[in-house]
């Protein structure tokens, strides 16, 4: 259960950054922000005033809400007239209603539009987003528990990876280990149709096919419907197997990839792996409160320029422009560590950091791990070996 003073301590920021921003309250009922603010992932509005206490309006379940919430004001949804009176009864007419419109389906954002007629609606995920984005020792906690998780999935891959295996038996071999140990089974994202399941879990030329994903890795899946992770490709000796795999617990996530082979690799494959792994090591050294995301971005794409790699840094064809990502409560959290994303990192703030190089007909290699913000660099959350596994 997420401690009382956590949420008020969430709450404060949040009042802090809508004062800032000239919203009188906010009504939250994406179920990430949701438990995040309110301890409780039912279904339920959260209205939070710019000043006052917080009032969590529970549809289902009222009896599943009080007991994993430690909000004082808990009340049933009797109705949306019930809950426009709610709001109306703190906030005067033509008061600005923050709503999370980058996430809100277009139905229920015109449904509020129509309901809160006497409100300007603002969006307020910019202001959640930049909260949320700054994890607290709790948070960090959790995290940490999560990365133990991330280490056995690992050392499990080591130790069950044979020729001949598919990718799939592999994934779903993992993934039963990862769910025996605690593992929450969902990874949410925030971005609109972007999906995961656990992670991605693919050998030889199977890693470096494109996919809708947006990430550097793609891979065939096993059909158009969901056409990116594993799929019923056979491992073979002497090329990367990539195990890209988030590891969930108390609904806090860790990122983390290895490469393994089955015997060695060419050289030109070993070269790029220890190349990822200085790129790795170089951003966790410099990434520093206040240095740009984008400074991060450039010294790894310049990294692999040097090392004659970057045809195939982030992709191939289709590359992606950012070399890390926030995680957190989701896998596309802020900060972002991106071209031109001229944001400063913030103590506290989480991130995974993920080099990777991807060869059309071979496959990818790379490095990713997860790491906190902290005054003299970045913190490793994720502790398995960094060496290449060789089998």
């Amino acid at each position: 259960m997420t401690p009382k003073h956590e949420l008020e301590m969430r709450i404060s920021k949040l009042q802090s950054g809508m004062k800032d921003g000239g919203i009188d309250g906010a009504l939250i009922v994406q179920r990430a922000d949701l438990f995040y603010f309110s301890g409780t992932g039912q279904n339920c509005h959260l209205f939070v005033p710019a000043e006052g206490d917080p009032i969590l309006i529970v549809k289902k379940s009222m009896a599943r809400a009080e007991q994993e919430s430690k909000l004082e004001n808990i009340i049933p949804f009797d109705g949306w007239d019930k809950l426009i009176s709610t709001v109306k009864e703190i906030l005067p007419e033509n008061s600005k209603l923050g709503i999370e419109s980058d996430v809100l389906p277009a139905s229920l954002y015109f449904r509020y539009q129509k309901l809160f007629s006497d409100f300007e609606l603002a969006d307020i995920s910019k202001i959640i987003r930049k909260v949320r984005a700054i994890k607290s020792d709790y948070e960090i906690g959790i995290m940490k528990e999560a990365a133990l998780i991330s280490e056995s999935v690992f050392k499990k891959a080591g130790s069950i990876i044979r020729e001949g295996m598919t990718e799939i038996e592999l994934a779903g071999r993992l993934e039963q280990h990862a769910r025996s140990l605690g593992h929450q089974g969902m990874v949410r994202m925030r971005g609109f149709n972007q999906e995961l399941y656990y992670g991605h879990i693919m050998s030889g030329e199977n890693a470096a096919a494109i996919s809708f994903f947006d990430g550097p890795t793609g891979g065939s899946g096993l059909n158009p419907s969901f056409p990116q992770g594993a799929g019923a490709a056979v491992i073979q000796k002497n090329e990367p197997v990539l195990v890209d795999f988030v590891s969930v617990l108390g609904g806090y996530m860790v990122d983390q990839t290895r490469i393994f082979s089955i015997g060695g690799l060419s050289h030109y494959l070993e070269k790029a792996y220890n190349v990822a792994i200085n790129i790795k090591s170089k951003l966790a050294e410099i990434g520093k409160p206040g240095v740009m995301a984008s400074s991060l971005f450039e010294q790894a794409d310049k990294m692999a320029a040097e090392a004659g790699l970057g045809n195939h840094f982030m992709g191939y064809v289709e590359k992606v422009s950012f070399v890390g990502h926030g995680v957190g409560l989701e896998l596309d959290e802020l900060p972002v560590i991106a071209r031109g994303l001229d944001t400063p990192l913030e103590k506290g703030a989480v991130f995974a950091i993920e080099p990777k190089f991807i060869f059309p007909g071979e496959g990818t290699v790379g490095i990713e791990d997860t790491f906190v913000v902290r005054d003299n660099g970045l913190e490793q959350l994720t502790i398995f070996s960094d060496e290449l596994q060789i089998l």
